[in-house]
């Protein structure tokens, strides 16, 4: 008995000495804010809780242009994430950054998971991969510009509720409506330089740059200075004049007026949609983005917008592994299609958009498809997308210009021929080192 006693104490003694399961964590920074924030930490703790091996560990780091710049000194120092949420227009500069980076489709790959790009939704797959057809990133937050209405204050204004503004030229009438009946913000517009310029290019199957946006190589060159482009400024230029048209500052800052009511029409992202049913305390529609009905082509598709999860360089192969059952988690149709349903972006695969489909959401919420309409359409080679060098530096040139317009100091013909030129040099400056 002495002997077994001993060695249950002895077996016992191993036990507690022996480590616990190490847990990997994975760092990931992202620039969520608000409902959207709520949604990315309840993904990583439903994902952290479905397995043993993985701790997935979501940093808010500010706007998108400082998390990114952040990421490059974090990378320099050899402190970089794991994972790190970058929006569209940082695309080029990442695919720039050789190095720096590890294709999604290799670290899926190396951990063993089925990767296949067709599963995603073309006109955003296409987007994230290189000419050799590598997924460089994984389609994380793709959004895309839509219209709202606060169906509200259109009812208190005499307008068809049910039947939003399709043509800027529909837009305008409604502003006037909503202004005569008391509305001191009739329309606000968020990410100006996205909605405005981007999207409007791609909606109306004209090129913003030349090379086809730059989707066709890195020599491209601005040309947002056509008589289209400056026809839309120009108009919104003198709705801002009367009072129509109402701007509330640069990135996101529109859609918080928009929520609280105070304005009844905005052009934004579809990835606001979770946020407007947690804050508006009013009845909405989402719609398609308004177009110029006199213009050939339109509408033709949308661009994409939001933002993809990038993996970096440098990291431990555990800590690859847990991107790579992160990503096959959010992977799955049914965490898709949830999301999707929650937050406004788009259900980035095909099989997650089929799900939502059938389950009978998009009849229950109509205008909730909006966003995945405008990115199936067939495109062609202005609407793909647009993929320029230093294109964070030239959406702070946009903002700067357009809000000389909107403050009457500039014509939309002086505004917009300053962002040609001012951003011509940052291309021709990225060309130059990208060589």
């Amino acid at each position: 008995m002495k002997i077994r006693f001993s060695a249950l104490v002895l077996s016992l003694a191993f036990a507690a000495a022996a480590p616990a399961h190490a847990v990997t964590e994975v760092p990931w920074w992202h620039s969520m804010t608000a409902a959207n924030n709520d949604w990315v930490n309840d993904l990583a703790n439903q994902f952290n809780a479905s397995q043993k091996d993985y701790k997935i560990v979501p940093v808010f780091k500010g706007e998108y242009d400082v998390s990114m710049t952040a990421a490059v000194a974090a990378f320099r120092a050899g402190q970089a994430p794991a994972l790190l949420q970058v929006f569209e227009v940082g695309t080029a500069t990442m695919m720039a950054s050789k190095g720096a980076i590890v294709p999604v489709a290799k670290v899926m790959k190396d951990a063993g998971y089925k990767f296949d790009a067709k599963a995603f939704i073309p006109a955003v797959a296409g987007y994230y991969t290189a000419p050799n057809g590598e997924m460089l990133s994984y389609p994380f937050n793709s959004s895309t510009t839509v219209f709202y209405i606060n169906k509200d204050a259109f009812k208190a204004a005499g307008l068809d509720p049910n039947n939003p503004p399709k043509t800027w030229p529909e837009v305008t009438l409604a502003a006037a409506k909503l202004k005569a009946s008391g509305h001191k913000c009739p329309l606000t517009t968020s990410w100006q330089g996205w909605t405005q310029l981007e999207s409007f290019s791609t909606w109306h199957n004209t090129l913003l740059a030349t090379k086809d946006n730059g989707m066709s190589g890195i020599d491209a060159r601005l040309v947002v200075n056509s008589p289209l482009h400056v026809r839309h400024i120009e108009n919104l230029g003198n709705m801002a004049k009367q009072g129509l048209f109402v701007y509330k500052g640069r990135s996101s800052a529109g859609d918080a007026a928009f929520y609280s009511g105070e304005c009844a029409m905005t052009t934004a992202s579809s990835g606001i949609y979770g946020s407007i049913v947690k804050n508006g305390k009013f009845a909405f529609a989402e719609s398609t983005l308004p177009y110029y009905p006199d213009v050939p082509g339109a509408p033709q598709n949308t661009v994409i917008g939001g933002g993809s999860l990038w993996v970096m360089a440098g990291q431990k192969p555990e800590v690859y592994k847990g991107v790579a059952a992160f990503l096959n988690y959010i992977s799955r149709p049914e965490v898709q299609s949830a999301s999707h349903k929650r937050t406004g972006y788009l259900p980035v695969t095909l099989a997650s958009y089929k799900l939502t489909e059938e389950s009978g959401f998009y009849k229950e919420h109509p205008g909730a498809d909006t966003a995945v309409n405008q990115m199936v359409r067939k495109t062609t080679n202005k609407s793909r997308g647009i993929r320029l060098g230093n294109y964070v530096q030239i959406r702070a040139i946009e903002d700067e210009e357009l809000e000389q317009v909107w403050a009457g100091k500039k014509t939309a013909k002086e505004a917009l021929d300053a962002v040609v030129e001012r951003g011509n040099v940052l291309l021709e400056r990225f060309q130059k080192a990208n060589k």
